[in-house]
């Protein structure tokens, strides 16, 4: 269901707590107390979100601060476009993953949301030369047929899989774990910069949240939910690159996985993924394949 909202409250809400979509819903139906927020009971908010009645006063304070600063024309001079879950470029897959956030924000070319195909390269950030030789055959086909490639901008492979495909000519988008005040990892500053300019970054927190740990795992829903496949270069049997393979199988996504040497920490993960049943690729060519025929079949 979306819901009608005002956009200037959405936003100094969603500054103040970036709650989920979940989350947003219980302050506006059965009752819009979004509305009234700053005058709201305390344990009326806490009882619609399930927080504590003090979490409840903090955030009707906070509000109150912030609901009238001019949100939009402050994110415009900082070249960062909102987007609220109810705004035409809000990608529609999104509201189908666990937990869809409540704002998206982006810098760089919002019309690459607009693409319906989009793939994602992901991988350990201990990425080898491997990777590299793997992306050199993986990202020409893809570009050639138009998807855009997504992923992290960690170290490793994520900054391999953006770095191929904009040396092949492509298009990119980069979902970040924190806001975009801050690069992480600093040394992809001036990659980050690239992309903001010529293709795309995308994050759900507000520009002051710094990174932190727990966001990460968050960020790797939606690199799945933004897209039709997952492709996984390399992996140890612990990598956090195994989470959001995860999101994409219960997304029900095709996961395409490159087998690595049998010896290689990098490789067990992937080869585990390959085990349980992901689909085996070695390059471009068979992934195109692979999803033109499934898009065929519906």
């Amino acid at each position: 269901m979306i819901f009608s909202v005002d956009t200037q409250r959405l936003l100094a809400m969603h500054y103040v707590y970036p709650l989920p979509l979940q989350k947003l819903q219980q302050l506006l139906s059965p009752v819009d107390v979004l509305s009234y927020f700053e005058e709201a009971h305390p344990e009326e908010i806490a009882g619609a979100l399930q927080i504590t009645r003090q979490k409840a006063l903090l955030m009707i304070r906070n509000f109150q601060r912030v609901r009238n600063l001019p949100f939009e024309e402050a994110y415009a001079q900082a070249n960062i476009f909102p987007i609220p879950f109810n705004h035409p470029y809000f990608p529609a897959q999104l509201f189908e993953i666990p937990s869809p956030p409540t704002v998206l924000y982006v810098k760089g070319q919002s019309a690459l949301l607009a693409r319906d195909k989009r793939i994602a390269i992901i991988g350990s950030r201990k990425a080898t030369a491997y990777t590299r030789t793997a992306m050199d055959l993986i990202v020409p086909p893809l570009v050639a047929h138009d998807y855009t490639v997504v992923s992290g901008l960690a170290r490793g492979a994520d900054t391999m899989a953006h770095e191929a495909t904009m040396k092949f000519g492509g298009q990119t988008i980069a979902v970040l774990g924190h806001g975009f005040h801050y690069v992480y990892p600093k040394e992809n500053k001036a990659l980050a910069q690239q992309m903001a300019e010529n293709h795309l970054l995308i994050t759900e927190y507000p520009p002051y949240m710094r990174p932190a740990k727990w966001q990460f795992p968050m960020r790797n829903r939606l690199i799945s939910g933004l897209t039709q496949a997952i492709v996984v270069t390399e992996a140890a049997l612990k990598s956090g690159t195994l989470i959001t393979t995860e999101c994409a199988l219960e997304q029900g996504k095709d996961v395409f996985v490159v087998p690595g040497p049998i010896n290689k920490e990098q490789s067990k993960g992937t080869n585990k993924l390959l085990i349980e049943g992901a689909i085996p690729v070695c390059d471009g060519h068979q992934i195109v394949e692979t999803l033109s025929l499934f898009s065929s079949k519906n």
